[in-house]
């Protein structure tokens, strides 16, 4: 994973940027896919009435001046009330668009993801990590139920891919030398932007300051122009493609300053985001704390290759703790300094990017947003997977492949399909090396959060490290025949450039061997009929004369038996927390207690990844009912399914409150020696089953081996006469 600033080209792959959507819907949950042509409306609509008001009250104040009669000027005050009415109307509806604050007295976006926190961090599903010493920025503790949703999500991660594709998982340390991560770009542009407060020295992320600008004038300030808003709205999709003096020349523009003192801004500049170690005692070994996982696969690839029988393509994945030294860490578990990253690197033949299974995904349709829909102002749209591929909008099938096994990875944990896009990189945010890049990105009270990045890398990370550590990390195609082929020799003379150029001799040698075919073949003319080329060497900067004595180029053929060549690799890589999170807040809602004087708060987890699978309760403090629930526990623990027992004299009805609170997905009710009830924790409904079926019905829905509408077709139903809720 790539969590690296977008002003590099290796920080364009998977920068993990909030890309906050503008405008909300009413719901349940703050919809966020109202049209911006509405926005724009409201706002040309607004202005005008604006504009009515202005005039209108000139006029009264004009009338007032004339001394006209009483009548007249109370009929141009009660026209100007008329009007400001108006205006107070169509500002309602506009701030109902920009906030997500419906009409209907459904929670807006705050408030939502408030209640979304507050019954997180109550029932410690997460909270701030050392919080008895006021806590430290971006870094959580996980709770018991949060652990356990967290084990469920990798657990099923690991079924649905490592196993499911026959992955190679590797574990590598999260220390990392500095060599492995000065070949991998991040020693050098593993950064992001920063500001300071000139007075106080307090450090503030710079995109950030001039996102939420942004965002506060956009959702607040109603009184804008539309042409504004759009200003604005351009420079939110633009903010990643911005230099470090474009950034510092808006946020001056926009007389930004510090937040929390108003004291005026640094300019711009690059802060390194790895925390830097050391390696042992002497301190002459440095090293940082990995910022993914993924170069621990790279730099082992020669390894995993002979360990899966010298074989393409193959894969590799891994499981592990990153880490990334925030600037200014903030919304959650969505940006912290710690994190879990899950990810794979799919090694594949750079002439043979096909995948055997790519049938089985093929027919998935979801929403997509290529970048001709982003580039043209179109919303996504559903596509099928297929017809992307086969159209070209996805590069490849193996990447194509990937894509849809996400897609199907995160709707089976309890993603919302309709709140799950999967949007192409555009050109300005690929690196130079990669042939194509998507994220998955699901959309949450913040807007549309990146979660995944799956991308084409090419052979960019085993060329760098091959390059740096001198060891081939190249695959091999042995041919049945020898074949023979024309090969590109170019041959520089050591002598005649070190003569020329001195010191700078490497640069040049290694610039000449790096030439593309086509180039070298150009020079290889111009040497033989002027007998000296100017030549480009980018990491000098400028131009050199190369003289026909100081290279030769030509064209030799030769039997090969073997086709030896660096693989390309697809990358699949998962923000775990930031998955849990959206996970969180699609899975949450309230309902109405039965007495209908609070309202009562529920997760809705799928069983794969519900904390608790069940719940355990006597109806009554009853020695015999204690006993049963006691047979069905240890039947439960032997089948494997996490259960709690809640032997408490609340009412029932409590306790079923407490339990969905938690997303248990069943309660199993002992009301008798011989038979229980086992409710659903949505519908609430609820069937009678004998004491020894109960842990098997409950394990077969848990397991998806049935479906609870299965189960409830098949055993009596119960009413129950227990207060519910």
């Amino acid at each position: 994973m790539r969590l690296l600033s977008s002003l590099t080209p290796l920080g364009q792959h998977f920068s993990f940027r909030l890309r906050i959507a503008l405008s909300f819907q009413s719901h349940n949950f703050p919809r966020l896919f109202t049209m911006a042509s509405s926005e724009e409306s409201l706002r040309n609509t607004l202005s005008q009435k604006q504009s009515a008001v202005d005039a209108q009250a000139n006029a009264v104040r004009a009338l007032k001046a004339a001394k006209a009669a009483k009548a007249e000027i109370d009929a141009a005050i009660e026209a100007l009330n008329g009007l400001k009415i108006e205006k107070a109307s169509i500002e309602k509806k506009l701030q109902a668009v920009v906030t997500g604050a419906g009409g209907d007295g459904a929670l807006n976006r705050e408030s939502f993801r408030q209640a979304v926190n507050n019954t997180l961090e109550r029932r410690l599903f997460y909270i701030p990590s050392f919080k008895i010493y006021r806590g430290v920025a971006g870094l959580y503790d996980y709770g018991p139920p949060g652990c356990a949703v967290k084990s469920n999500v990798l657990a099923f991660w690991r079924q649905h891919f490592v196993l499911e594709e026959n992955m190679l998982e590797v574990d590598c340390p999260c220390v990392t030398p500095e060599a492995v991560l000065k070949a991998s770009g991040h020693v050098d542009k593993f950064t992001d932007l920063m500001v300071k407060d000139e007075k106080t020295g307090t450090c503030y992320r710079a995109d950030h300051l001039l996102k939420d600008f942004c965002n506060e004038k956009l959702q607040k300030d109603l009184s804008i122009s539309s042409e504004k808003a759009a200003e604005f709205k351009h420079v939110l999709a633009i903010m990643d493609d911005l230099s470090a003096e474009q950034l510092g020349a808006k946020i001056k523009e926009y007389g930004i300053v510090a937040p929390d003192t108003k004291n005026p801004l640094s300019d711009p500049y690059p802060f390194n985001l790895m925390f830097q170690t050391s390696i042992g005692p002497s301190g002459l070994l440095p090293g940082y704390m990995r910022p993914e996982t993924a170069q621990g696969i790279f730099v082992n690839f020669k390894d995993l290759y002979y360990y899966n029988g010298n074989k393409l393509p193959f894969a590799a994945a891994q499981i592990g703790q990153a880490f990334r030294n925030e600037i200014s860490p903030r919304q959650g578990l969505l940006r912290v300094r710690e994190f879990t990253l899950a990810e794979i690197e799919h090694f594949v033949d750079p002439e043979d990017k096909s995948h055997p299974k790519f049938t089985d995904v093929a027919n998935l349709e979801f929403l997509m947003f290529p970048r001709e829909e982003q580039m043209s102002g179109k919303s996504a749209r559903i596509i099928p997977l297929g017809e992307a591929v086969a159209k070209g909008t996805v590069n490849n099938e193996t990447l194509g492949y990937f894509i849809g096994r996400v897609y199907l990875f995160l709707t089976r944990l309890g993603i919302d399909k309709n709140r799950l896009r999967f949007r192409q990189h555009l050109a300005n945010e690929m690196a130079h090396y990669a042939a194509d890049c998507w994220d998955a990105e699901i959309e949450s009270s913040y807007g549309w959060i990146e979660c995944v990045g799956i991308a084409d890398r090419s052979a960019y990370d085993l060329h760098a490290h091959t390059e740096k550590s001198g060891v081939p990390l190249v695959a091999h195609e042995k041919f049945a025949e020898p074949r023979e082929v024309e090969k590109l020799v170019i041959a520089p003379v050591k002598k005649e450039l070190g003569l020329a150029f001195k010191g700078s001799q490497k640069n040049v040698v290694e610039a000449l061997e790096a030439m593309k075919e086509k180039e070298a073949l150009e020079m290889k003319a111009n040497l033989e009929s002027n007998g000296e080329v100017e030549f480009y060497v980018c990491t000098l900067g400028k131009n050199v004369l190369i003289k026909k004595s100081m290279v030769a180029i030509s064209k030799e053929k030769k039997k090969e038996h073997q086709r030896v060549f660096t693989p390309s690799v697809i990358e699949p890589s998962f923000g775990i927390g930031r998955i849990i999170y959206c996970l969180f807040e699609h899975s949450y809602y309230m309902r109405p207690s039965k007495g209908g004087d609070e309202q009562l708060n529920v997760f809705r987890f799928p069983p794969l990844v519900a904390p608790i699978k069940c719940t355990v309760f006597p109806l009554v403090q009853n020695e015999q009912y204690e006993q049963v629930a006691k047979v069905i526990s240890k039947s439960l623990t032997l089948s494997g399914i996490s259960h709690k027992i809640d032997i408490t004299g609340t009412s029932i009805g409590k306790r079923y409150a407490r339990t969905d609170e938690l997303g248990v997905p069943f309660a199993i009710t002992v009301d008798s020696t011989s038979s229980v009830t086992i409710r659903e924790r949505d519908s609430k409904d609820q069937i009678r089953v004998s004491v020894d079926e109960a842990a098997s019905v409950v394990k077969d829905v848990t397991d998806g081996l049935r479906t609870w509408e299965n189960v409830w077709s098949t055993f009596p139903h119960h009413a129950s006469a227990a207060a519910e809720d």
